[in-house]
């Protein structure tokens, strides 16, 4: 393993040198500096992460929490992980994953240990426990989601309000007036998980806008749980012929049961999907879609906690704008 004295004697500098360079903490001339680059290149040299820490009084850690709930639907979360990890590396970070639901013990773990530097947050609720704590620390963090007070915060979000707005629009400005919602296991409604609410929400405003009648189901996902809530929707609403579906583990076993009644996609019933294009392009019918921009939700919230700890960043919403993707699953309503 390449010591620090090695570069130093490699680039005929002193060991005090390569450690300014590190650091930055000194000034050091252009052609020190390149000189020390190269020798710390050519010899392969990584700085020691403890004495780098010690040093620096930095860790170069980014926590991620990130609770792997069983309601919830992992793919799309661990795309968003993904994210977070590659950009943070770009940046010189790597990333702690904390997967447990620790709620607001784990935030005060890494606050009070010194793990990370700072903090990303993700499955966030309206009234999400974790914030109190965030506020009245120090230490950087981002919400990747929204919560109902965004107040001294950074948050990153899909525009989920929007995207439920944006869904039911297309399928009114379709012909399609009792409109359906297949929504996220029930248990995503009871935390009051903003992204699901705020669905609902923009759902709601809009079809009451335009005239359409809007009923929300939420559904475990599986067909027999499916299979429940399709018979329930089309015994409370015969007419229904227009469905959205906020729920990536309830498209197929939907299209399949939809399929088994001899409903015909899109000619009988319109099925719109928010959910991954892979998800949407992937199923037995190709689905007009607003897709989740995990990638870029991940890289932004990474980009704001870089600005933060770089005394850079305020705090501020960044709200992305949902873009429907028009596939084969959605047409007018059937007269």
């Amino acid at each position: 393993m390449v010591t620090l004295a090695e570069v130093a004697q490699h680039a005929g500098v002193s060991a005090s040198t390569v450690s300014y360079v590190l650091s930055g903490k000194r000034s050091i001339s252009a052609t020190t500096r390149h000189r020390v680059e190269q020798s710390i290149r050519e010899l392969g040299y990584h700085p020691n992460a403890g004495a780098r820490a010690l040093a620096s009084s930095r860790s170069n850690i980014i926590a991620l929490m990130i609770p792997l709930r069983t309601d919830m639907y992992v793919p799309v979360m661990m795309e968003i992980a993904i994210a977070v990890a590659t950009t943070a590396r770009t940046h010189g970070y790597d990333v702690l994953l904390l997967t447990g639901e620790e709620g607001p013990d784990a935030v005060r773990r890494v606050t009070g240990s010194g793990l990370a530097d700072a903090m990303i947050l993700m499955d966030v609720e309206l009234d999400d426990e974790r914030l109190p704590l965030l506020r009245d620390t120090d230490q950087p963090s981002v919400l990747i989601g929204l919560p109902a007070d965004t107040s001294g915060l950074t948050c990153v979000d899909l525009d989920f309000r929007a995207t439920g707005a944006l869904c039911v629009e297309h399928l009114a400005m379709l012909g399609h007036r009792d409109i359906a919602v297949i929504g996220e296991a029930p248990a995503v409604y009871e935390r009051h998980t903003g992204f699901a609410e705020r669905t609902l929400d923009g759902l709601r405003s809009r079809a009451q806008e335009l005239g359409a009648r809007l009923l929300h189901r939420p559904c475990e996902g599986g067909y027999d749980a499916m299979a429940v809530t399709l018979a329930r929707i089309f015994d409370e609403r015969p007419g229904t012929t227009g469905f959205v579906v906020q729920n990536e583990s309830a498209v197929e076993p939907l299209l399949a049961l939809l399929r088994q009644q001899g409903r015909a996609v899109p000619e009988d019933v319109s099925v719109v999907a928010i959910c991954p294009d892979q998800v949407a392009v992937q199923a037995s019918v190709r689905l007009t879609s607003v897709s989740i921009p995990a990638q870029e939700m991940g890289r932004h919230a990474v980009e704001h906690l870089v600005a933060k700890l770089d005394g850079r960043g305020e705090d501020e919403v960044v709200l992305i704008a949902p873009e429907l993707t028009v596939r084969t699953s959605s047409g007018p309503a059937a007269s």
